[in-house]
């Protein structure tokens, strides 16, 4: 029988929760498509930071790095400053496995309350896309400063040169403090995901692959995008193409979602329009993510907070956390088990009887779990 090591950070607040239950369906599937996983658990996130001042150290890297697949749940506590967990622990992970694909599947799941979807009368079929992010450049290379009265004369040449056309710098003071931030892509970057995104329209039928930016204004660095989106898409004749500017990205997503097939953007508008995507979906609680790298250790993860509001209570929606890990299944190459897992998803929704509050109902998380379990068991 096939085994698969996956390391599994379940996180903090509601991540233990929804992840425990997608580890129980994700077995649950293993068990009925007959191959076996051994998830190894870390304890990474605010409590185990707050005891031990520790992240995520190199050497828990190095056992990660042999295991299939990570399975997160999430991070966040209000006891740890922002951004502390997030980047020491999540992008580190992102980076160090080069997981430069960030894919989010915007699907409007069936039989969901009218008011989960803020578009009026759209259905499954209207709302069923996948958006491929790049994940690794872009404005989030961490490439910026602020520069004001006293730092070094090099940096304040690029002061000047900024500021040439508005001010008179010849007298510098610390009222003149700017702040900036590079936005940087490679060709070589942009050809890898732009190859993924037609990938992913080949292997799942779909005609349209469209391309995010904003090279309009940004003409330089999404130039160089649009430059090579042209390039690699010769590649695919068969797929369709077009080209959007971000403004008009989001008010297709919006106004006709129906129209997208496949949407790959660069780093920064994807962050933004995915979360633009979850909302159309029917929100966070039903959004998954997958954080890919195809020849190495990919990453998959609910994108909704720790949620400690509710921590605890035993009522988080688990939805996102079983479907990433339908993704997770299908990254590893259990394909028919990751449509089983989504089937037992749909089936669980269609018959409405088990839902979380946040959905009209008053199951419990673990409720859903099981309820998802028991349909799957239908198709042995």
């Amino acid at each position: 029988m096939t085994e698969y090591k996956i390391s599994l950070i379940p996180g903090d607040g509601v991540g233990k929760e929804v992840t425990a239950e997608g580890v129980k369906v994700l077995k649950a599937a293993s068990e009925i498509k007959n191959f076996n996983l051994n998830f190894i658990h870390y304890p990474f996130g605010s409590e185990h930071y707050l005891e031990t001042g520790d992240l995520i150290p190199e050497d828990a890297l190095n056992e990660i790095k042999k295991t299939g697949a990570i399975y997160l749940g999430a991070l966040g506590d209000p006891r740890v400053k922002p951004g502390i967990l997030e980047q020491g622990i999540l992008l580190k992970l992102r980076f160090h496995f080069d997981q430069y694909v960030n894919l989010r599947p915007v699907k409007l799941l069936p039989n969901l309350p009218g008011y989960l979807c803020p578009l009026k009368n759209k259905k499954p079929e209207d709302i069923d896309f996948i958006v491929v992010r790049e994940n690794t450049e872009d404005f989030y290379v961490g490439i910026g400063g602020r520069i004001k009265k006293g730092t070094a004369k090099e940096t304040l040449e690029i002061r000047r040169e900024l500021y040439k056309l508005k001010f008179d710098l010849d007298v510098v003071t610390d009222a003149d403090e700017i702040a900036y931030q590079i936005g940087v892509v490679s060709r070589r970057g942009c050809e890898r995901i732009m190859k993924y995104a037609f990938e992913t329209a080949v292997e799942n039928k779909r005609e349209w692959v469209a391309s995010v930016d904003k090279a309009n204004v940004l003409t330089s660095i999404y130039g160089l995008w649009r430059e090579t989106f042209d390039e690699v898409s010769k590649n695919y004749p068969e797929i369709k193409t077009e080209k959007l500017f971000v403004d008009a990205a989001a008010m297709f997503f919006v106004r006709n979602p129906e129209r997208f097939d496949v949407v790959v953007m660069p780093n920064m508008f994807g962050d933004i329009l995915t979360d633009l995507g979850a909302e159309i979906q029917g929100g966070m609680g039903t959004a998954p993510s997958g954080n890919i790298n195809p020849g190495g250790v990919s990453m998959f993860e609910p994108i909704h907070g720790s949620a400690p509001d509710i921590a605890g209570k035993g009522i988080a929606n688990p939805v996102a956390a079983i479907w990433a890990g339908s993704m997770l299944l299908d990254s590893i190459g259990e394909k028919e088990a990751a449509k089983l897992v989504m089937t037992g998803i749909e089936d669980v929704l269609k018959e409405g009887k088990v839902k979380t509050p946040d959905w009209g109902g008053a199951s419990k998380t673990e409720e859903f779990g099981n309820a998802v379990v028991r349909a799957m068991k239908k198709y042995i």
